[in-house]
C-alpha cells in the first residue's frame, strides 16, 4: 500500500491512498510527487471550515495573476464509482474546472458539514490519517515544501 507525508511549514500531514478507488488519480498524484512537481508550490486557497487547495503550479509565485488556474499541461477523468467517494475531514480530493478536467490541483476538507456537496462530483483519491492539525493550521500562501511517497 502507498502512503505520502506531504511536509509544509506547519507540520507533515500523512496520507493513505484509495488505491482501488481511484487507481488513476492516485497514479497521477503519485508520479507528480516523485518528479517533484508539488515541491514548493503554495496552498493558494485555504477556506475555513471547507478546504486547503494546492497543486497550482503559478501558485510558486502567489502574486501571479494566473494562481489558481494552472496544472500539468494535461486532464485526467474523474473516478467518481468508488465506495470512499465521500468527503469527509482529511480526505484528499481532485480540484477540476468541471468533469475530467483535474490534473495537479488537489484539496484536503477540513470536515463533512460543509463537503457533502462535493461527493461524487470530485474524486476522493485519500486520506491524511496522521496530523490531521495540521489541515486546520494551514494559511493561503503556506508552502508544500515537498511531498515524499512510501511505497510499502
Amino acid at each position: 500500500m502507498k502512503s505520502a507525508d506531504i511536509h509544509t511549514p506547519k507540520g507533515v500531514m500523512k496520507v493513505s491512498f484509495y488505491d482501488k478507488d481511484a487507481p488513476g488519480t492516485v497514479d497521477n498524484f503519485i508520479s507528480l510527487a516523485k518528479k517533484g512537481f508539488y515541491d514548493g508550490l503554495a496552498f493558494h486557497r485555504v477556506l475555513k471550515d471547507f478546504v486547503i487547495q494546492g497543486g497550482c503550479p503559478f501558485s510558486k509565485d502567489m502574486n501571479d495573476h494566473r494562481v489558481g488556474t494552472g496544472g500539468p499541461g494535461y486532464k485526467i477523468k474523474c473516478e467518481l464509482n468508488g465506495g470512499n467517494q465521500y468527503h469527509d475531514r482529511g480526505v484528499l480530493s481532485m480540484a477540476h474546472a468541471g468533469r475530467d478536467t483535474g490534473g495537479s490541483q488537489f484539496f484536503i476538507c477540513h470536515g463533512r458539514t460543509n463537503t457533502k456537496h462535493l461527493d461524487r462530483q470530485h474524486t476522493c483519491f485519500g486520506k491524511v490519517y496522521e496530523g490531521l492539525e495540521v489541515i486546520d493550521l494551514i494559511n493561503q500562501g503556506d508552502k508544500i515544501e515537498k511531498i515524499v511517497i512510501n511505497e510499502e
